[in-house]
């Protein structure tokens, strides 16, 4: 205060001076309940909770949005997740069923579902998510060592396809066991590996499977071709044969027709018959090259020179 100020306070009349000092005490007690209300509420929002803890101690959470209320100095409040959250499990190596090492590189989708409860055992998000990785490792680690590498690598015909399903159920029954309060809602395997000094060697041994399996494709596809073509050979064969004896079958019968025909011309021109065998005759002992002599009275001379004893 300024020396005028000092002055005129001290010509004041105590009661002044009273009634100031109750103004200021009022002003500062109207300051100390105003702040006292403001630290003693907080608002929780959409997707979270809020813990309230008393030296250190959960006594309750809230998860409803909205205005709520503490007591200031005594109780603290801690903000964690109320929504799906996704934690990358550090890739770890594995043996399987067969001796084969694997690396495998996986996530797993999961939440809080009691926030007093991981705090209490859990400490911090961070040692909660540390341990459920720890169980989710475990659980693969135990059930792939019961598959062979062929299995696991090759989806088709394998037991994988329930595999994440039966390593969420296990892992959230070690959860439920140590009351951490979280819940895993899917385990998915994102990747499997080889370790690098043996991913050469296993990719030969796929390529020589690979053509050996190719090899016996065409084996089989061969022998089945030469199975095919020898049942169609032998279904020509019995055709032909069937045909062949049906033709033999007509030609006789033609045949035996023909003779008829001629039976029934030849009698009705005997001399005419006896030319036609005489002719017929020819085919049979002349060609270019022959000579004949024949005598006069013979019937070919009588037929070729038309003059008839």
């Amino acid at each position: 205060m300024t020396d005028d100020n000092v002055y005129e306070m001290n010509q004041r009349s105590p009661k002044e001076v009273k009634k100031y000092i109750k103004i200021g005490v009022s002003i500062l007690g109207l300051l100390a309940i105003i702040v006292l209300a403001l630290s003693s509420m907080f608002v929780v929002k959409e997707g979270e909770y809020k813990v309230v803890r008393q030296f250190g101690e959960v006594i309750r959470y809230e998860s409803d949005p909205g205005l709520k209320f503490r007591v200031p100095i005594l109780h603290s409040v801690t903000t964690l997740p109320n929504k799906k959250l996704v934690y990358d499990v550090t890739e770890k190596e594995i043996n399987t069923l067969d001796k084969k090492r694997m690396i495998i590189d996986n996530f797993s989708v999961w939440r809080i579902t009691n926030p007093a409860l991981m705090i209490s055992n859990a400490r911090t998000q961070m040692n909660a998510e540390s341990r459920m990785g720890e169980f989710i490792i475990s659980v693969i680690r135990s059930e792939l060592g019961t598959m062979n590498y062929d299995e696991i690598i090759n989806d088709e015909g394998s037991t994988r396809g329930s595999l994440n399903d039966r390593v969420t159920d296990r892992v959230n029954q070690l959860l439920a066991r140590d009351e951490y309060g979280i819940e895993v809602i899917d385990v998915q395997i994102k990747r499997t590996d080889l370790p690098d000094e043996n991913e050469q060697s296993v990719y030969n041994r796929m390529i020589s499977e690979r053509e050996s399996k190719a090899q016996e494709y065409l084996s089989q596809g061969e022998a089945e071709k030469n199975r095919i073509q020898a049942q169609t050979d032998r279904d020509v064969q019995e055709m032909l044969s069937v045909a062949d004896a049906q033709a033999a079958e007509i030609r006789a019968e033609g045949e035996r027709e023909a003779a008829s025909m001629y039976n029934e011309t030849f009698q009705q021109d005997e001399e005419f018959y006896q030319l036609y065998r005489t002719l017929e005759s020819y085919k049979t002992t002349i060609d270019g090259e022959t000579t004949i002599i024949l005598p006069s009275n013979s019937p070919y001379a009588e037929l070729l020179t038309g003059y008839v004893e």
